[in-house]
């Protein structure tokens, strides 16, 4: 009786069809992104799993080396079956980077965000390959050799059913234990669980934490004067309990919204002597919030807010005139250095010494500069965003 083959460790087995699995996935998800934000997200994502988990799979198989062929494989076909796991370790490594290199490089930005959840740093590279020539090329390597991996894939399996089939011990039970017959226990213990697993994990949770480190924006304070500085005396007090500054735009054709978690306010306002009112808005631009992470690390990065380098929005409102329906005012609204004024209609309920507030100005995204190397036209996001102010203030 011919004696079984010994099979792969239970590590390498599930690497191997989990990964399996991911690729097959991710070869349709490339040709069905159609545009479509959380598929392309998702690609993403699933990418750098796969680096991930090859990372992993290189270290195990250096530490717990794969069992031995049968030793009636003909030498040329025990020569082409390592040719091919050669190219798909190879493959797997040049396939997930190129992808990353491609959105590291893309003129649109688009934060990675792993899973919707962990913000993924782009790669850090040299100008030239910002260029149309260079993107084009990774572009091919990312889309060509995805084809090469499907030809691989292909080849692996016709492989491994016509050893499986043929006159040799077999080979695909040493990778799935019990479905094609029984196989002895991988031919070595297994070995370097710290090694592989864990020099993959620090590596690429350091990659991971690299958002983190420049997520405190710059400590530059606002250079805009407070109504003290300027001799004027602040009479209300603002309750950030219950008052909210919120956005709203258009994104794909859909309507989005969020908010500033984090502003202050200083208010001098005489309805009696609205030529001596004056207001002061400090807006901590990091603090907004979209609803996505995606989003809010979009407007983060340096075509928006650039909070890292500019990490306030000021709004002065001054020019204050009563309406038919209450009062408008002339909002001063500096981004990154860069200043528009717009009309800020409102209302004001006045009950004792507690003030209610509702208004609404609409902003124009490309004069303050905002989004415009991605998306200059307003094709994706409108050009026009609403800020709404809303909330109550105490008299001082």
């Amino acid at each position: 009786m011919q004696a079984e083959s010994s099979r792969y460790t239970i590590v390498a087995i599930i690497l191997h069809w989990v990964m399996a699995a991911l690729l097959l996935f991710m070869i349709w998800l490339g040709w069905n992104m159609d545009d479509n934000e959380v598929r392309f997200q998702l690609h993403k994502s699933i990418g750098i799993t796969i680096l991930f988990l090859t990372a992993v799979r290189i270290l195990w198989r250096w530490r717990n080396p794969p069992p031995p062929l049968p030793d009636d494989m003909p030498p040329r076909e025990k020569l082409a079956s390592h040719l091919v796991h050669m190219a798909f370790y190879w493959l797997m490594v040049i396939l997930p980077l190129a992808g990353w290199l491609l959105v590291s490089t893309s003129k649109f930005k688009v934060p990675t965000v792993l899973y919707g959840t962990i913000s993924w740093p782009h790669l850090p590279v040299p100008g030239f390959l910002h260029s149309d020539i260079a993107h084009v090329i990774i572009e091919n390597i990312h889309s060509k050799g995805a084809w090469v991996l499907i030809v691989l894939l292909g080849l692996h399996v016709a492989g491994a059913v016509k050893h499986e089939i043929g006159a040799e011990k077999g080979v695909v039970k040493r990778m799935v234990p019990g479905l094609l017959g029984k196989t002895d226990g991988p031919w070595r213990p297994a070995r370097g669980y710290p090694v592989a697993f864990g020099s993959a994990i620090i590596l690429f949770g350091a990659i991971a934490a690299i958002p983190l480190m420049g997520s405190g924006g710059s400590t530059a304070q606002s250079s805009e004067p407070t109504l003290a500085e300027t001799g004027i005396q602040s009479n209300w007090d603002v309750n950030y309990d219950t008052s909210e500054i919120r956005f709203t735009g258009i994104y794909d054709k859909k309507e989005f919204t969020g908010t500033f978690d984090d502003w202050t306010a200083d208010v001098a306002f005489y309805p009696d002597d609205l030529a001596n009112s004056d207001v002061r808005v400090t807006v901590r631009t990091a603090s907004a919030d979209a609803g996505k992470k995606l989003y809010n690390d979009s407007l983060k990065g340096a075509e928006w807010f650039d909070t890292n380098a500019h990490p306030d929005a000021n709004i002065h409102l001054t020019n204050f005139r009563e309406t038919a329906d209450g009062y408008v005012a002339d909002a001063e609204i500096s981004i990154k250095s860069i200043t528009q004024t717009v009309p800020l209609n409102f209302t004001l309920q006045i009950d004792g010494d507690t003030a209610t507030l509702d208004g609404s100005a609409v902003l124009n995204r490309k004069a303050l500069d905002l989004g415009q190397s991605s998306d200059p036209s307003g094709s994706w996001v409108g050009q026009d965003i609403t800020v709404t102010v809303t909330g109550t203030a105490t008299r001082k």
